[in-house]
Formats: structure tokens, C-alpha cells, sequence
């Protein structure tokens, strides 16, 4: 079979392309080298929907950001996706950051964002009462907004799967070959997907995969992330997500609720040799306890629950890589999607497969596409009354996993069986959110790993916390 459009990387953008391209009369195939989506920056980033005051007028960045705002909000609500438009303020420290608050304003003007003003240090904490009395004034964004990262992709590619797409896992690109007007994609198993054109949206690893099609005009540089999770007793700490004036190395530490009721507190930026270095610092977690609590110094870290490192793929030129190869013929790069790639992914979406139609892939609309998902935390949203009719009918709703999110077992069983349907502990804790409260899934892992077993028909001792060798279950006691 020779599908119309192969696209590595099941991310965010690559997932979101997959769904935009559904529309179309199209055979298309997502090829993704983990056991699930959403396994690289899509899943540790800051959940931001960035205002758009931050990009260079005039880049690409900066108009993708005005437009993948609203598009991102609509798409959300199509697919059932957490998000909020809480909005967000910059602080200023100083005179010195004063006159950068004032220059982000000049910019947003310019990228034509609604509702920025500049606010003294007193009328924000009118606003945001536990901001530092140190904060002289603020940039204020009311059109941004918070996201479930991950579930926006489980969401975009379960959408795409509903409307024909092919999910392959496990699939690391080896080696790319084209012949005869198609590319011949390998993984490492041996196993070949053909495809007339070629998207690349592979994240960090994106410039690994254009030299395998026989491209190299672009390097990626990787920046870790340091973050901190703090338990939902923080949460309301603030309504608006804080930044602190950006530096060359990114937009600095933020104080952000989640739209889970969590709050989140980094990242750092640091230079890292592989898209692979995930692993959290006692340097930087330092300094983003340091830095968050001089935005709010009454934030509590002894209730921090999780810490985690995501990989931004950034590159020299500071814009995103949105092109047609020039050396290759179908192959279309989608790289270096650092902030705000995020709010942009829907816009990143419809430029490629704009794109795409200009190299001429036939963009033929079906009638059968639908752009909706059902809620998948439908259940957690009725009445107790509603719920104990649902229960009488679906049992399982009724035996609860989870206790620290109130997680029930139809949920997880709706997770495993859904498109891309979960296959690992950790996959489902992205989709149920069982194991994100306070106990890290000290209580439910077990249950869930049971779960798992009995439906993919697989022995426990197969069940992984996040795919590969990751087994959580070493053998049977007497048998080790």
C-alpha cells in the first residue's frame, strides 16, 4: 500500500496535521517512534496559549500566533480538550524591564493582539493579590490561556484515527529512501511504510530525519526545561498565568494554575547535547523555586508533588521551519517548533496543508469528516444523581481507581479501548489523569496495571509504566 501522506512524529503539530489533513480525501499514516503520542515536548511544556505579544513582528512565528489563538481555542472545543482563557501578566521588576514591558506592548500592537495594557505594580495585584510587592508593573494579555498539552494531542490524533488515519507505534525512522515518486519510510524493525509525500514534524530529532530523506540545511538545538508540580491545595495561589520579562534563552520562570487545578511553576533553559536529556537537576530545580517565588513569594513548594525536564527544539534562525525541501521533492519540514508552537499548532496545521497542496497533493474534501470528540471526562462532569444512573447501567463507573482524582474503572476501560487507545501506565494516567494526585499512583498503579493485562490480553508481567523495557513487574514471587 502507498499512502498518500506519511508524517513522522506524532507530537502536537504532527498529530494535529494528521487531523487537518482527515478532512481530505487522503490515505494517510502517522508514524511515531514511542508507544504513545504526545511523548516528546507535547507532553512537558508549559500548557500556554501564548497572547502573541513575544514574536518578532513580521516572522512567521508572529503571524501563526495571531491567527492559532482563536483557532486553537474553537479546536479545543471541537475535540473536548481542558483549556481556559484565564489570561496572563508580565512582570517588571525595574525601570530597566519597565522599558521591555513597554517594548512587548509595542510588539503585540503591531501583531495585532487584542486587549494589551500595561498595568502599575498595584492595579495587578488588585487583580492577582499574592503578586510581589516587588513587581513595579505588568504587561497584561487577557486573550491567553491555559491547555492540557498531551490531551490536545491524544485528542487531534484519536480525531484523525476516527477519521481514517493509520497510527503506527514504535516505529523509529532508520533510514528513508525515495524511488519511483515515493519515500520508502524503515524503522528500525525492518518495517517499510511507502508514501508519496513526506512530512516531517519528528521534534528534536527533526533534523536527524530530514538527513536521513537527504536533507541538511537546518541543525536542532535542544533546550531542556526544568518544571515543578505542586499539589491542587496551591492552585488558586493565582488566576493568571506570570511570566517575568523574557531573556534571549526564552520567556523565563512562570507561575501558572493548570486546567486541572494543580499549579506549575518553570522552566528553566538550558542547553542539552540530546533531545533524550530529560532528567531533572537539583541546580535547576533551585533556581526555579528561586525565581517563581520572587512572582509570588507565598507559594509553598513543600506541597510539590512531581518535578520533570521537557526538550524544546529550537534553531539558529529563532523562526519556526515551515518549507518544502529544495533538494528533495514531497518532502515538507516542520521543524525547530519551540514556543509558541503550541498555541500555533492548528495554524502550523492549515499552513502545511496549504503547503502540501502547492507541491501538489489533490486536497478533495469528504463529506464524511467529523471534527468532534466526545468528552472523555463526560462522567466526572454530571450530577450525583446523573452518575448513579450512569452507574446502574456501566457498573464499572462505579469502582473507583483513583482516589486522589476520582478516577472509576469505566474511565480507564474508556482509555484503553479509545482512539489512540492507552497501552501503558503511563498512558493512562495521561488520559484519566489516575496516578496525578498526590500519591503518584502509589495506590491505583496496581488496578491499572491489572486493567491493562486483562484488556490487551497481555501477562502482567508484559505491562511497561511508559513502553520499551519499562516493565513494572520483575516476575512472579519464587520464580525471580
Amino acid at each position: 500500500m502507498i499512502y498518500d501522506v506519511a508524517i513522522v512524529g506524532a507530537g502536537v503539530i504532527g498529530g494535529m496535521l494528521a487531523r487537518e489533513l482527515s478532512r481530505y480525501d487522503l490515505k494517510i499514516c502517522l508514524l511515531e517512534k514511542e508507544n504513545d503520542v504526545a511523548m516528546g515536548a507535547s507532553k512537558a511544556n508549559s500548557g500556554i496559549i501564548h497572547g502573541g505579544y513575544d514574536p518578532v513582528p513580521g516572522t512567521r512565528k508572529a503571524k501563526l500566533n495571531t491567527e492559532g489563538v482563536e483557532l486553537l481555542f474553537a479546536v479545543a472545543q471541537a475535540l473536548s480538550v481542558p483549556c481556559k482563557r484565564n489570561g496572563s501578566m508580565v512582570c517588571a521588576f525595574s525601570k530597566e524591564e519597565e522599558s521591555v514591558l513597554e517594548a512587548l506592548h509595542q510588539q503585540g500592537k503591531e501583531n495585532n493582539i487584542p486587549g494589551l495594557a500595561v498595568l502599575s505594580g498595584d492595579d495587578a495585584r488588585k487583580l492577582e493579590p499574592n503578586l510581589s510587592q516587588a513587581v513595579t508593573k505588568v504587561l497584561h494579555v487577557p486573550n491567553a490561556g491555559i491547555i492540557s498539552p498531551y490531551e490536545l494531542t491524544v485528542a487531534a490524533v484519536g480525531n484523525a484515527m476516527d477519521n481514517g488515519v493509520v497510527l503506527k507505534r514504535n516505529f523509529p525512522v532508520s533510514a528513508i529512501c525515495r524511488k519511483d515518486a515515493a519515500f520508502a519510510v524503515t524503522a528500525t524493525s525492518g518495517e517499510t511504510v511507502r508514501a508519496k509525500y513526506l512530512v516531517n514534524c519528528a521534534g528534536g530529532y527533526a533534523d536527524k530525519v530530514a538527513q536521513l530523506a537527504g536533507d541538511d540545511f537546518f541543525t536542532i538545538i535542544p533546550r531542556a526545561g526544568e518544571y515543578m508540580l505542586l499539589d491542587k491545595a496551591e492552585g488558586r495561589r493565582v488566576g493568571h498565568t506570570l511570566f517575568q520579562c523574557p531573556t534571549e534563552e526564552g520567556k523565563g520562570i512562570l507561575v501558572s494554575p493548570t486546567v486541572h487545578g494543580n499549579l506549575l511553576v518553570g522552566p528553566t533553559a538550558t542547553k542539552t547535547e540530546t533531545p533524550d536529556s530529560k532528567d531533572t537537576t537539583r541546580e535547576g530545580l533551585a533556581q526555579v523555586e528561586q525565581l517563581a517565588a520572587k512572582s509570588v513569594p507565598s507559594v509553598n513548594f513543600r506541597q510539590v508533588i512531581t518535578s520533570f525536564t521537557g526538550i524544546r527544539a529550537s534553531e539558529k534562525s529563532g523562526d519556526f521551519i515551515l518549507k518544502a525541501s529544495e533538494k528533495v521533492p514531497g518532502l515538507v519540514h516542520a521543524a525547530a517548533i519551540d514556543s509558541p508552537g503550541l498555541t500555533c499548532c492548528v495554524s502550523i496545521a492549515r499552513y502545511l496543508t496549504a503547503l502540501l497542496g502547492e507541491q501538489g497533493l489533490s486536497l478533495e474534501a469528504k463529506e464524511s469528516w467529523n471534527g468532534t470528540r466526545e468528552d472523555p471526562c463526560a462522567f466526572q462532569k454530571l450530577t450525583d444523581e446523573e452518575k448513579d444512573a450512569y452507574i446502574k447501567r456501566n457498573p464499572a463507573y462505579g469502582k473507583i481507581v483513583c482516589r486522589c482524582e476520582t478516577v472509576s474503572e469505566g474511565e480507564i476501560l474508556q482509555a484503553i479501548r479509545t482512539n489512540p487507545g492507552a497501552r501503558d501506565i503511563d498512558s493512562v494516567k495521561r488520559r484519566t489523569r489516575s496516578g496525578m494526585g498526590r500519591c503518584q499512583g502509589g495506590f491505583c498503579g496496581p488496578y491499572v496495571m491489572a486493567l491493562i493485562s486483562r484488556e490487551l490480553g497481555i501477562p502482567m508481567e508484559q505491562v511497561t509504566k511508559n513502553g520499551g523495557k519499562s516493565y513494572m513487574l520483575q516476575g512472579r514471587v519464587g520464580e525471580v
